[in-house]
């Protein structure tokens, strides 16, 4: 058994679908689940037609969501796939306009949904034997809309009895989104997918998992950001969560657990050449890194906080700041603090001002948007002389092999 997870971006034309059909075909006999994300923007897409039906706009909601079937209805004419393959057609409306999380699930997992009717559809076409199953239904959860926490043990009974009972050498499955016992669908967060092939492979003890990319494997950098990128071929599971958590976007945070706790390696390998070796993430890797490793965290919020009595802010305000920034569902990626300040970069979401006006109550509060976190590991004096000249640097932050400066874009 292996699992095999395909992102957005693999499957966001006919071709990517075709290439799909041929990598899932390269395993012969061997029985495999794939998780796959929404086509393409879909998910940007219906978060377009989520907003619009939040501010009551239905005609710019409605021509968003034609666009979306106009899109994925081309794909299907290009496979020579029949339109009725679509499992929605109408624009859905919001059963709670009030609860924009719970309005986001319900909503934006039909990207999902429709991405891997679209991809079973053509793979029973091509002759693979493959079946569709539904995540909302198997993968239980919570109710914390749009960061659902999975329900481990129920979850994994009724994925391994789904998937057995399937009797399928090809089962096709949903990543990034879940459900409730209620019946309401539920979504991990961005990126999810990763982390939805993660625990597949866990709760099945998969031989492995696979995450397709349009990358040759972990790089040490975003090729888009900086010149001559080197190939990571192998790291250990510690080196991994160091690199998701620092920003990453290569591996979701949270895909590391479920697969390093039954010793599963990891492999992320290039979507246009499965034959190539790409990277391995396993617990007996050879060493640490020994490549300077870039990683880049956009549109971050910088967040300073102090008493308004001019207290010792670690010995009276600790468990309060982060309680709120708990409570506002914020990412923190960088920590500093002084006697009388404490600092977070957090991720800017929808929710950053709520929280800011909250610690307003309590506190001074300053902030500064537009920010990049670069974390570099492996550092040397010659590459924080060369990344920092020429920045406007709000913080930085160096220990004995990483270095990380907040720097306004």
């Amino acid at each position: 058994m292996k699992v095999y997870k395909f992102g957005g971006a693999s499957v966001r034309n006919p071709e990517g679908i075709r290439n799909l059909a041929h990598i899932v075909s390269l395993c012969g006999d061997e029985q495999l689940v794939v998780v796959v994300s929404a086509m393409g923007k879909t998910t940007n897409a219906l978060e377009r037609v989520l907003d619009a039906l939040m501010a009551g706009d239905v005609v710019l909601a409605q021509q968003e969501w034609d666009g979306i079937i106009a899109y994925h209805e081309d794909i299907l004419h290009a496979l020579e796939l029949p339109k009725d393959v679509l499992p929605y057609r109408a624009l859905p409306a919001l059963a709670d306009r009030a609860n924009y999380d719970f309005s986001y699930d319900q909503l934006v997992s039909f990207g999902e949904l429709t991405s891997t009717a679209i991809i079973n559809a053509y793979l029973r076409k091509a002759g693979l034997d493959s079946c569709l199953l539904d995540m909302t239904r198997l993968l239980r959860t919570d109710a914390t809309y749009r960061d659902a926490n999975v329900c481990m043990a129920e979850s994994e009974q009724r994925i391994c009895e789904a998937v057995r009972q399937a009797g399928h050498q090809v089962c096709i499955v949903q990543g990034f989104i879940g459900g409730t016992t209620e019946g309401y669908r539920t979504t991990l967060g961005r990126e999810g997918s990763d982390y939805t092939a993660a625990l597949v492979g866990n709760f099945l003890d998969a031989e492995s998992v696979t995450i397709w990319k349009d990358v040759p494997g972990i790089l040490n950098a975003d090729p888009r950001l900086v010149k001559d990128t080197v190939l990571i071929p192998e790291l250990n599971y510690h080196d991994a969560v160091e690199l998701s958590y620092s920003g990453a976007q290569i591996i979701h945070p949270k895909t590391i657990r479920p697969i390093e706790n039954k010793h599963i390696p990891l492999y992320v390998k290039p979507f246009g050449d499965p034959t190539a070796a790409g990277s391995k993430i396993y617990a007996d890797a050879a060493g640490p890194i020994d490549v300077p490793v870039y990683i880049w965290r956009k549109n971050q919020v910088l967040i300073t906080i102090r008493p308004k009595d001019f207290s010792f802010v670690l010995e009276q305000s600790l468990n309060s700041f982060f309680e709120i920034i708990h409570r506002h569902r914020l990412k923190v990626s960088l920590i500093q603090s002084s006697a009388v300040t404490i600092s977070v970069s957090v991720d800017h979401t929808r929710y950053v001002d709520a929280a800011i006006e909250e610690l307003r109550e309590q506190f001074r509060v300053n902030y500064n948007e537009h920010l990049s976190l670069l974390t570099i590991r492996g550092t040397t004096p010659e590459i924080l002389h060369k990344e920092s000249v020429g920045r406007r640097i709000l913080l930085s932050q160096t220990t004995r092999r990483t270095a990380r400066f907040l720097i306004s874009e």
